[in-house]
């Protein structure tokens, strides 16, 4: 079956034009094109894309992608290549994940400090901290002791 831009942007839950916009970026050399110059998608393309936003939600540049669908497109030859940029962004992605559980783990402290301010009617005293959350005040505390030194 073959698909027009704005069909495969529905099919994807994204603006037509960000699939112009990849195809700009050279992202899409895969996809071809009607005798008029139209671009015609197909299923396999679909999976295509949806490979380059998984990519993007990773943070990995429109550069590494292009490199990528151009080592896929290379052939056999270049698995170690790609295997080595999947690492690579999966420890980036890692990463990330890490600071934005610190993120959620602060979110998570201060949920419990104003809750019991709440409750109390007061910000003041509250010093029976759950197990759980004594880390991430430390944390904060350290992180803030750092920063005067």
């Amino acid at each position: 079956m073959a698909y027009t831009v704005g069909e495969m942007a529905r099919r994807l839950g994204v603006p037509a034009s960000t699939i112009r916009y990849y195809d700009k970026e050279g992202l899409l050399p895969f996809v071809g094109r009607s005798s008029g110059g139209i671009r015609v998608f197909t299923e396999k393309d679909f999976e295509w894309l949806r490979i380059i936003e998984c990519l993007k939600k990773t943070g990995m540049s429109l550069k590494d992608i292009r490199e990528y669908i151009e080592l896929a497109m290379e052939g056999d030859e270049t698995i170690a290549r790609r295997l080595e940029l999947f690492r690579k962004q999966r420890t980036v992605l890692e990463t990330r994940m890490a600071e934005l559980q610190q993120t959620m783990d602060t979110l998570d402290y201060k949920c419990w400090f104003y809750e019991t301010a709440a409750a109390r009617g007061s910000t003041e005293g509250i010093s029976d901290l759950p197990e759980a959350l004594r880390p991430v005040r430390e944390r904060l505390r350290t992180a803030a002791e750092a920063e005067e030194v």
